[in-house]
């Protein structure tokens, strides 16, 4: 588990913004599920529900039950605040959460060496032509999430 030295004040504009969301949507974000967010702001790659228990631990002194880790990232992500990584079964917290409009499609770009993640977006043209090629082939498409293995630079000029 890879934590970078995040800005504090960065991390709480986001989990304010993300409390206020929850808040309109008349859902709740609790203290539990704040510090599972800010393990996710805080880190450089995705986590595991595994890899969060461990950062409560060590971050608050206290061990949060898997399975309600699973149960507070389900809840994210029915908030749109995280992102599932299905491949490698961990998340992300999602790059938008301070950004007021609408936004394409998230794509995410996954480094095989470091394991750091890029949330990019994908026009939604391009998701409808591929929803196209997919019909095509006499399938349907489940989910238009992307999860592209890749080199980052920093890895690449190592």
């Amino acid at each position: 588990m890879k934590i970078s030295r995040v800005n504090t004040a960065e991390i709480h504009a986001v989990v304010d913004e993300a409390e206020q969301r929850c808040r309109d949507r008349g859902a709740r974000l609790t203290v539990k599920r704040k510090q599972v967010l800010s393990g996710l702001l805080c880190s450089e790659t995705a986590l595991s529900a595994y890899e969060l228990v461990d950062y409560c631990y060590k971050e608050y002194g206290y061990a949060i039950p898997a399975m309600s880790v699973y149960r507070i990232l389900a809840f994210l992500q029915s908030q749109k605040l995280v992102h599932k990584l299905n491949l490698a079964n961990k998340y992300v917290a999602c790059a938008h959460i301070l950004c007021s409009h609408d936004h394409e499609v998230p794509q995410f770009l996954i480094c095989g060496s470091c394991q750091r993640v890029e949330e990019i977006s994908v026009s939604k043209s391009t998701i409808k032509s591929v929803r196209q090629s997919v019909e095509d082939a006499g399938f349907d498409l489940v989910s238009p999430q992307i999860e592209m293995n890749c080199l980052c630079h920093d890895c690449r000029d190592r």
